[in-house]
């Protein structure tokens, strides 16, 4: 790994700054998901364990640069002691004599958690002077955050460059998944893409069929590349106007050795919602009045023998309107058929992705999928073949 771990660094007696992403969901003042900050345990306690001092820092919501007391972290304070099972000392500032107060009160096992780095305006801009502050701090920094490792903020990128600098161990595990899934992979390759619309995935679909072996399109997407081959598609939502894009890509595709599988049999409905009456049909067959809101059984039992075929999957975005029964089938039974070859040590599954991660557990795949990433953006631009700057200062 061209970057240092913790075990790479030397923090007894050290404070060690950790950038971490605890931007939780919350409601009438309390956290509903607690995945992320669950995720930052091992780095703090491996840190803790070799004599470190951990502080926190993070962003909440998007202040833009001004105090906005709903966005506190304060509010997840007892969210984070709880998870850790630790005290935590909040600092109701992430620079200056209130941050290093808090540094200073609190003992060898306590934990602090400073104020949200994006009440700071230069944060985003990665102010230097910015990142300068924040440096006095501490003596190492370690970014536990791959979830903002694509912004060059001075609490990310900046701070990187101005102490010695570490991966954390989500950060650590994020990277060995990813870089297993495309970097140096075992061949056969498949990547499926899902979601609504090509115009938004244009990069990362272009990056991919160079990559891979075999490229599934599913969702919204296929529609497009189903009117490019001249496929009528009915209320569909589909971009006609990115057609021509779905041909470009496709014979992209077939130059590099790629093999993209669009659906072979649909399920329509006249209705977007729940319990619609529903078909299931030949991919050329959808009604002009109906929309194609999920694949059929014959285009899964297709993906589950290139699943077998395969050494290495990844994935992201759905396959149909996974959030709404019927629609739900092809995405379901692909990812479980993933994870069952998963389970019995002939595929390597990389998933990422809000969309994809809701599925999948969803499905109750999620469990047995190698390696699930919850970065959302950062795991896109990484897909996309993107530096991620982030990343990118801990090779420095």
């Amino acid at each position: 790994m061209p970057w240092k771990t913790l075990d790479d660094v030397a923090l007894a007696g050290k404070v060690v700054l950790v950038r971490v992403d605890i931007n939780v969901p919350m409601e009438d003042g309390r956290v509903t998901d607690m995945t992320r900050i669950d995720k930052i345990r091992p780095t703090v306690e491996d840190i803790i364990a070799k004599g470190g001092k951990v502080v926190l820092l993070a962003h909440f919501d998007r202040p833009k640069g001004k105090v906005v007391p709903a966005m506190s972290l304060s509010h997840v304070e007892k969210a984070v002691a709880s998870s850790l099972g630790r005290t935590v000392v909040f600092g109701a500032d992430c620079i200056g004599p209130v941050a290093a107060a808090a540094i200073a009160k609190a003992g060898p096992a306590d934990v602090v958690l400073l104020e949200n780095t994006r009440f700071q305006p230069g944060e985003e801009k990665n102010d230097p002077a910015l990142a300068a502050e924040m440096a006095k701090l501490g003596d190492v920094f370690v970014n536990d955050a791959f979830s903002a490792a694509h912004r060059a903020h001075a609490s990310t990128e900046g701070l990187a460059r101005l102490l010695p600098a570490a991966a954390g161990r989500l950060m650590e595990a994020e990277l060995r998944a990813l870089e297993a899934a495309l970097g140096a992979p075992q061949r056969p390759v498949v990547a499926v893409v899902g979601g609504a619309k090509v115009s938004t995935k244009i990069e990362l679909l272009a990056n991919l069929v160079t990559k891979v072996d075999h490229l599934v399109i599913g969702g919204g997407m296929a529609n497009t590349f189903l009117v490019a081959e001249g496929i009528e598609v009915g209320q569909s939502l589909a971009e006609r106007d990115f057609a021509e894009t779905a041909r470009e890509i496709r014979h992209r595709a077939q130059k590099a050795g790629c093999q993209i599988h669009l659906p072979v049999d649909i399920v329509v409905a006249r209705e977007f919602k729940a319990g619609a009456e529903s078909q299931t049909l030949g991919v050329r067959d959808c009604p002009p009045d109906a929309m194609i809101l999920d694949a059929g059984p014959k285009t899964v039992a297709a993906l589950e023998a290139v699943f077998a075929s395969a050494k290495t999957l990844i994935w992201n975005g759905p396959l149909g309107a996974f959030e709404i029964e019927p629609f739900n089938k092809a995405t379901y039974a692909a990812a479980q058929a993933a994870a069952r070859l998963t389970k019995a040590g002939s595929l390597i599954s990389v998933a990422g992705g809000g969309d994809t991660v809701a599925a999948l557990n969803a499905a109750g795949a999620a469990a047995d999928f190698t390696f699930i990433s919850t970065a959302g953006g950062a795991f896109l631009e990484w897909m996309e073949g993107k530096e991620l700057p982030g990343v990118q200062a801990l090779m420095t």
